[in-house]
């Protein structure tokens, strides 16, 4: 019986001795860090982290005893990078158009390609991603607690669950009318529409998406759907339960409503005018110009990327200059889903060939994404903040394309992508 007990003791030991044992800090030190903060790479600096949460930053932060070390040469280290404009439960439209996708996909088949989207997201450097939309996928954007709970990997999620739509105007369509389809988001009217943002942030909802433009019919151009008032009540409901909102419009009548509605966010706002995008600024309306969609759509209708553009190309250049001008916030968010997961930095690549300085891409998929989509508590590197962490090799400040050669990933202090550098 003695002997029983003293191993009975000594296993029990065993745990606690181990867990002292471990270190209790981990010091990184990069070639070079991107903080989020001022928009500047500052070489020799390092960043400890203890537990989730930064502790210190800067050009002579010192390991405590018993920290782990981790040397990344030639590396800049910068924020997790915040994915503003995302759809886990699409794949790429040259693979299946969206009506197929919504249409004829089970509903496990897509949750099971989610589940490898999140992974291939978080590998990419992206620690945070907001979804905005199932696309008919239901409330599958559930998978968000999976990721929590640690079953699957992935980013943190911020999820929209159903889209709100106004009655006949979101697809898929071409069926007999009154034949029960399914529908790409959720229908909703008038006062309705009180009641359906509610529902959605019961169901669970970080952010309510709205759309306040679609075209009435295939082939016909997009035109403004919910008044001004609906929106506003939207607005009113998800602002009172602490829920920003996310309107997309590419019209500008749509956009010129959902600001005075009170829009958060206006995602594509590729149909904008100079006055808008004025009435956008003066409002602190971020735009989110998922320029990513509308190159990887003419790409799959042919075009090999080469000068001349096709017209939608160019005026969405255009248009992404004039709101830049006007001074409107910039999102990084590329409707990624329409394209490939894991290759969310096309849209940084964009912003930057189509006029925006590296560091101020930079800058918006980091500390300004954090600020527009009201997540604080990420985007920089700074002292109590999440460590969320990415790595690249080489200096994206001066070609942003280094931000597709992720070497190294932590979230939450946790180091989830290593590949051995």
């Amino acid at each position: 019986m003695r002997i029983l007990a003293a191993c009975l003791t000594l296993l029990s030991a065993l745990p606690v001795a181990a867990q002292e044992s471990a270190p209790t800090a981990t010091l990184i030190r990069p070639a070079a860090v991107f903080d989020g903060v001022d928009g500047r790479r500052h070489e020799g600096w390092t960043v400890l982290v203890e537990g989730e949460r930064i502790v210190a930053v800067g050009p002579s932060v010192a390991a405590p005893p018993g920290a782990r070390v981790i040397d990344l040469p030639g590396a800049t280290l910068l924020p997790g990078f915040i994915e503003g404009h995302s759809h886990l439960f699409l794949h790429p439209y040259n693979e299946a158009a969206w009506d197929d996708q919504v249409l004829h996909e089970p509903l496990a088949l897509r949750t099971a390609r989610a589940v490898v989207a999140a992974r291939d997201t978080l590998d990419a450097g992206f620690t945070t991603m907001r979804d905005l939309g199932t696309e008919g996928a239901g409330y599958a954007d559930g998978l968000r607690q999976a990721i929590d709970e640690g079953i699957v990997p992935g980013p943190r999620l911020l999820v929209a669950t159903r889209a709100i739509v106004a009655t006949g105007a979101y697809g898929p369509k071409g069926f007999e009318p009154g034949a029960g389809t399914p529908l790409g988001a959720e229908e909703a009217d008038d006062d309705e529409i009180v009641r359906v943002v509610r529902s959605q942030i019961g169901a669970g909802a970080d952010v309510i998406k709205l759309y306040a433009d679609s075209p009435w019919r295939p082939g016909e151009p997009s035109r403004p759907t919910f008044s001004e008032a609906e929106m506003r009540l939207a607005v009113e409901t998800a602002h009172a339960a602490g829920r920003p909102v996310s309107i997309h419009a590419s019209t500008a009548e749509g956009m010129r409503r959902a600001t005075l509605a009170g829009a958060d966010t206006i995602e594509h706002g590729d149909g904008g005018t100079p006055e808008v995008y004025r009435l956008m600024a003066e409002r602190g309306v971020v735009l989110c110009p998922t320029l990513a969609a509308t190159y990887s759509n003419a790409r799959y209708a042919g075009w090999d990327g080469a000068e001349p553009a096709p017209p939608r190309v160019r005026a969405h250049r255009d248009n992404f200059a004039a709101a830049r001008a006007a001074g409107v916030t910039m999102c990084m968010g590329g409707d990624v889903g329409v394209y490939s997961h894991g290759t969310n930095a096309i849209e940084m690549e964009l912003m930057t060939d189509w006029g925006m300085r590296p560091t101020d891409v930079l800058m918006a998929a980091t500390s300004v994404n954090a600020d527009a989509l009201d997540v604080p508590d990420r985007g920089r590197l700074q002292p109590g903040l999440l460590a969320d962490l990415v790595a690249v090799q080489g200096d994206p400040t001066a070609d942003i394309r280094a931000t597709r050669n992720v070497v190294w990933v932590m979230k939450g202090g946790e180091v989830v992508t290593d590949r051995g550098r």
